[in-house]
């Protein structure tokens, strides 16, 4: 294991509430099916794991066309623009940028032929940590890379390096080359692939159609399709599914460094994560938080939406009753217009507002699931107090985040989480709240009921399972390039479809 000294160029909106998310995948192969309705039914279920870019990747067994745009999955497609993707084979992706800018470039499902006239389409979930040196071979390659700035685009680009190889071929090539945490999705004309890189860092699961199969980032995916779930794609496993059936290569050995924080926030709490239901994880974390940090109080409250089954463990587990503290406008996804600092206040109050019956003279306890920066619960202890509340006890479901991810997770810079430099007291008396807890990192293991050594708990410990390279050699700006793009460079349509 290596310590990263966190130092990752990427910053965080002040107004966002916690971590960036990771990506979403979806694939279907189906004969007779609207595919291509299937994936966005399945990406509207992965919704939360990425919301700057979409698209879908269709091919009717001659031509593979791609269709995406940047905005919500919802925003990007509809039945016009989903309407001429006619085929039996389709793949997708919901996108929050870990490497590369969220530009229309940027966005998947990549695309790419071989000079053998084979297009491969591929949409990943993850962060390579050996990306200057993919990027280093495909210059080798004399591969032009145009304006792409991705991780994803290097993948695709050494697939499709050499005209002779099958897909197959260059995928079992190319697979044990990549370094980090990937779950892939990509095709041909005619068969649908699916790879999990051998720690099985984020989720990736197989499951059966009427006729056919489906792959996607979480369970829920797959139940939002009415697919049933055969199996997670092991770490270090390919599987490819055409008209032969489903087949399967190992390209490395496993092992297994499932993302400890795909408990506490980033899936969904009707997905299922190595057998173990995440809403019941959630639940017995805030039984276990009750345990280890309880307080007098007279009503405990949820953040929405991860912090509330948390929070119902909590009153389950302390006695104390619980019930709605906020409203939540659910219409309100990731926004592009920016307030500025004196509407910082807006920008929280537009999300999340407090019950003032529910709190108006009461002891609260208020479970949320992380502290990144500490802004948003600082505004939120300032709203409950304007509301009446008489004390404010923060409890979160997550130990203190003090490393940044370098593994398919937007954090901060060390120096901007504010547990990186502050202590449990420190960072009480910067948010307002009267007492602040945390559930410890062995707790939160035991309600995953997965051995710790099963899983990844860099951005608590600072201990990466996945060896880092020079801190000069990743981050999410690292294919950028040195000096700004002027407005003429990024006149692309975003309204652009694809076909190859």
């Amino acid at each position: 294991m290596t310590r990263g000294d966190g130092r990752l160029t990427t910053e965080l909106d002040p107004d966002q509430p916690g971590p960036r998310d990771a990506c979403g995948v979806v694939g279907v192969w189906a004969p007779g099916e609207e595919v291509s309705k299937l994936t966005y039914f399945g990406l509207y279920a992965l919704q939360h794991r990425g919301q700057e870019a979409a698209g879908i990747a269709v091919s009717d067994g001659s031509r593979t066309v791609v269709y995406k745009d940047l905005g919500l999955v919802a925003q990007v497609f509809d039945e016009s623009t989903l309407a001429p993707l006619q085929g039996h084979l389709a793949i997708g992706h919901a996108r929050y940028s870990t490497t590369g800018a969220p530009t229309w470039e940027n966005a998947q499902p990549t695309i790419r032929s071989t000079s053998a006239g084979t297009a491969i389409a591929l949409a990943h979930n993850g962060n390579l940590v050996n990306t200057a040196e993919l990027l280093k071979e495909v210059g080798n390659l004399g591969i032009d890379m145009g304006t792409t700035t991705s991780d994803t685009h290097l993948i695709t680009a050494l697939l499709t390096a050499r005209p002779d190889e099958s897909v197959a071929d260059a995928a079992e090539r190319v697979l044990p080359q990549l370094r980090g945490a990937f779950c892939l999705v990509f095709m041909d004309e005619n068969t649908l692939y699916a790879a999990r890189d051998p720690h099985g860092v984020h989720p990736l699961v197989l499951g059966r159609l009427a006729t056919g199969w489906a792959v996607a980032s979480e369970t829920a995916g797959l139940d939002t399709i009415g697919a049933t779930f055969v199996r997670e794609v092991e770490p270090g496993e390919m599987i490819a599914v055409d008209e032969y059936g489903l087949r399967s290569v190992r390209f490395a050995a496993p092992e297994p460094k499932g993302c400890l924080f795909e408990y506490v926030y980033l899936a969904r709490p009707d997905t299922k994560l190595a057998g173990r239901g995440v809403y019941a994880t959630r639940v017995e974390v805030g039984r276990t938080l009750a345990r280890e940090e309880p307080v007098d109080a007279d009503l405990v409250i949820g953040v929405p939406e991860s912090g509330i089954p948390a929070a119902i463990g909590y009153a389950e587990e302390s006695g104390i009753p619980y019930g709605l503290g906020f409203t939540k406008n659910s219409y309100v996804g990731r926004t592009f217009i920016q307030p500025s600092q004196s509407l910082r206040q807006l920008g929280i109050r537009l999300k999340l507002n407090p019950l003032v019956d529910q709190i108006k003279g009461k002891r609260l306890v208020v479970v949320d699931d992380t502290i990144v920066r500490g802004n948003t619960q600082k505004a939120l202890v300032r709203m409950l107090r304007e509301a009446g509340a008489v004390e404010v006890h923060i409890r979160i479901s997550a130990p203190p985040v003090k490393w940044p991810c370098f593994y398919g997770i937007d954090f901060a810079t060390r120096a901007e989480l504010i547990a990186g430099s502050l202590d449990v007291d420190g960072i009480r008396s910067q948010i307002g709240a009267d007492s602040l807890g945390y559930v410890s990192l062995d707790g939160l293991v035991r309600a995953t009921e997965q051995p710790a050594s099963r899983l990844c708990s860099a951005c608590f410990t600072g201990e990466y399972p996945i060896e880092l390279p020079a801190a000069e050699l990743i981050g999410k700006h690292l294919l950028e390039p040195p000096a700004p793009r002027t407005a003429d460079s990024a006149s692309t349509s975003v309204r652009e479809g694809t076909t190859a």
